[in-house]
């Protein structure tokens, strides 16, 4: 065999950050070592695996070939290695959720994984689904929750758990009343919605693209949180996911809008690489997050585990 551990893991870093130096600073080692490393397994397999273009190294075909081989390769390796050590083999899972599950699932699930297996290294990140998708695609994410669709050529796709989004308005709105809405009366209404590229906008677009006119779009936010409050501040309705609205509808504070000419069901998806080489953390982690919705119709229904 004509290449080594190290030199895959300087292949795979290089990779990643697209730059020798910045692949040496993750790696803590010298530019030179890291160099050289990358050098040498050009040299040993005889093919390049980069096009260089000034300081910056792109992967050339071959290189995207071999990333998810040597991703995987060096999962299993750092899974022997704990076993060796006489560890579960939990050595680090690193997670990536889109808004709404990371903000009221993903946080309380990886508590409670940490609590059953405290040796294991956890990492989430919080991003909207064209990030997570692009991150799990990058084998910068073992594995992605998200609440969109995905249709990357490379990307695994489960369903999870369904989810339903709702209509809202703040308690003096003029429907709040009327508690139901129809497709003309919500075309005449200011909206506040996610931003293009997140899960619950495509499903929001996708329910709403018979409509034939052009909707008031009064802002686009980033985070559910900012979007509610906008709502109750009374500069518009809202469309955001029934998990993220369930104790602000209990208090009253915000009032749901029933609109029955909108299909808002859609599903939670696991999301990974295809060659992704699935850990036992990897693993667990997806058993956990199916025995909590295991009982339940749609994510609103969850009972969301307590940590103490």
């Amino acid at each position: 065999m004509h290449f080594t551990l190290r030199q895959l893991q300087v292949f795979v870093a290089v990779a990643r950050q697209e730059s020798v130096s910045r692949a040496a600073e993750t790696l803590a080692l010298s530019q030179s070592a890291t160099s050289t490393a990358l050098a040498e397994l050009e040299r040993q397999s005889g093919c390049q695996l980069f096009d260089r273009a000034g300081k910056r190294l792109c992967l050339n075909a071959l290189g995207h070939q071999l990333l998810p081989e040597a991703v995987a390769l060096l999962d299993q390796a750092r899974a022997i290695e704990a076993l060796l050590q006489g560890r579960s083999g939990f050595g680090s899972l690193s997670v990536g959720a889109t808004l709404t599950v990371g903000n009221y699932l993903a946080t309380l699930l990886i508590a409670t994984f940490m609590q059953r297996h405290p040796e294991c290294r956890v990492r989430l990140q919080v991003h909207n689904t064209a990030q997570i998708v692009q991150q799990v695609a990058q084998h910068e994410l073992d594995l992605g929750l998200i609440e969109g669709d995905c249709q990357h050529p490379e990307i695994e796709l489960q369903p999870w758990v369904e989810d339903e989004l709702a209509v809202f308005c703040s308690p003096q709105h003029p429907l709040a009343s009327k508690g139901t809405a129809s497709l003309a009366e919500l075309a005449d209404q200011a909206w506040i919605l996610r931003e293009k590229g997140s899960g619950t906008r495509l499903t929001f677009d996708q329910a709403i693209r018979h409509y034939p006119g052009k909707l008031n779009i009064r802002l686009e936010l980033e985070h559910t949180e900012a979007i509610k409050r906008a709502v109750e501040s009374g500069l518009g309705i809202g469309c955001i996911s029934r998990l993220a609205l369930r104790d602000a509808f209990r208090r009253g504070s915000l009032v749901p809008i029933a609109t029955p000419e909108l299909d808002l069901v859609r599903h939670f998806f696991f999301i990974w690489h295809a060659r992704k080489y699935q850990s036992a953390a990897m693993r667990e982690f997806i058993e956990q997050c199916r025995a909590l919705t295991a009982s339940v119709r749609r994510s609103h229904e969850i009972t969301l585990p307590s940590v103490t």
